[in-house]
């Protein structure tokens, strides 16, 4: 039977006629004792008053792990997916038109009188909503918007108000955060194509925690729990992934998403995953080579390298133990920059 076509890590429940969402923990999200470390540290600084940041590469499970914190703290939440078009009234809001209304007062038949007003009407945004509403704020990849559409954020995490200028003349010029507000941001490295620079003042308010890519261990139960694979075909492809990533000794190897693709795409197939199986080699090609790498040139033996890696792991007695050497580094648990194992397959 072929595996559930679900990608989805973390369950989400619409609000109805809200902008809002309630996450709820999954089944499929796996849980390790590093990981369960860090959402109790996120949630603590959380607790305290202040935004949590993860930041890793990509495929280290920032943002599976950014909803289940969420899920966590039991409220509402907005989604805001960093973008480089964005400006400030993307997040907070903006005048959308105008209001005309007129009243015609003629209780006295020789007397009519007339009043018209035309006011601005404005349409408030996801963060303004949040601010207002005390929900919780997850702004993935934020460091794909531009530093001056963020600025908004600075007085919302220090003096807790929103600033709203255009609306001064109507009373709401300032919206006063709500003391239930809470703030997940997630980001790749600054290496990353399409991401901005981050002004110091804003990362200066949020607590940064790194994540690395995740242990041997918890990669072969997230490929299972995303593909229902036998947990002896899954230690074969996350054995793979993590040797082929390891090649280059660089960061923008294949990821846990790369094995749980594998691990779906085989998981509901009849043929084994053993040596002269060609279309697990050529698979493991399309799956794991660099996005930006091309098979074609004449003088690219990156083909032979993958396969002669998927070789070399497929031939291993089936009971050898242990994973083959890689570049992955696993970091303790720390607040302060040091860098954790992560979560799950998200970027």
């Amino acid at each position: 039977m072929a595996a559930s076509s679900s990608h989805t890590p973390v369950s989400v429940r619409v609000q109805d006629r809200q902008d809002a969402f309630h996450p709820q923990p999954s089944d499929e999200f796996v849980v390790t004792p590093e990981i369960k470390q860090v959402s109790t540290r996120a949630l603590a600084y959380m607790d305290a008053g202040y935004p949590v940041h993860f930041t890793g590469v990509a495929g280290t499970g920032k943002t599976s792990l950014a909803f289940h914190v969420a899920a966590q703290l039991g409220q509402p939440a907005v989604l805001l997916h960093g973008d480089d078009e964005y400006a400030r009234s993307d997040l907070v809001g903006s005048e959308v038109g105008y209001r005309k209304s007129k009243v015609v007062d003629n209780f006295i038949r020789s007397v009519l009188k007339t009043d018209e007003q035309v006011k601005k009407m404005w349409e408030e945004n996801r963060l303004a909503k949040a601010c207002r509403e005390g929900y919780t704020l997850i702004y993935d990849e934020f460091t794909r918007s531009r530093a001056e559409a963020n600025n908004v954020l600075l007085s919302i995490l220090e003096e807790r108000i929103l600033n709203l200028p255009t609306r001064s003349g109507g009373g709401d010029g300032y919206i006063r955060v709500h003391p239930d507000f809470r703030a997940i941001f997630t980001s790749n490295t600054e290496e990353y194509a399409g991401t901005h620079r981050t002004q110091s003042a804003l990362l200066d308010r949020l607590i940064t925690i790194e994540l690395d890519y995740q242990t041997r261990e918890t990669e072969i139960r997230i490929a299972q729990s995303r593909s229902n694979i036998l947990a002896q075909k899954a230690s074969r492809i996350v054995d793979i992934v993590r040797a082929v990533r390891s090649m280059d000794g660089s960061d923008d190897g294949p990821s846990v998403r790369a094995a749980i693709v594998l691990s779906r795409v085989f998981s509901g197939r009849e043929e084994d995953i053993e040596p002269g199986n060609r279309l697990f080699y050529d698979a493991c090609v399309d799956v794991l080579r660099p996005a930006r790498r091309s098979l074609l040139d004449d003088d690219n033996d990156l083909r032979d390298r993958i396969e002669s890696t998927v070789d070399r792991i497929l031939r291993r007695p089936r009971s050898a133990s242990g994973p083959p050497p890689t570049g992955s580094a696993n970091g303790s648990a720390s607040g302060d920059g040091s860098r954790t194992p992560g979560s799950a397959d998200d970027d």
